[in-house]
């Protein structure tokens, strides 16, 4: 089992999880975050901080889509291993849904 952010992470990004994880798997894109899945150790430290519930495990339902693209951004997004300051508009976009249809960038 590995965990992953899905979309509700886009525009808001808010990085609390970023600031408790101990093996460092958080990759930033420019509107969300990614897990990398080979090196998170399932230790679940990260789902319970996220005030937004953008982290799951990979055993939910729906999560392939997921966890294809955590695996791929993962390898092309840098490394984050502090936490910065969310967006200013995070709030806007908090309870929004399919926002990776609306917002989601590859940041490439």
């Amino acid at each position: 089992m590995t965990y992953l952010v899905n979309d509700k992470c886009i525009k808001c990004k808010l990085m609390d999880c970023v600031e408790v994880c101990p093996v460092d798997c958080f990759y930033e894109g420019k509107n969300m975050l990614v897990i990398k899945p080979e090196e998170c150790i399932d230790c679940g430290v990260c789902e319970p901080e996220c005030p937004v519930d953008a982290i799951v495990a990979d055993t939910e339902s729906g999560s392939e889509k997921w966890l294809e693209l955590n695996t791929k951004y993962s390898e092309i997004w840098p490394n984050i291993t502090i936490k910065k300051d969310p967006p200013e508009d995070n709030e806007k976009y908090k309870n929004e849904e399919n926002k990776y249809d609306k917002y989601f960038s590859e940041n490439l």
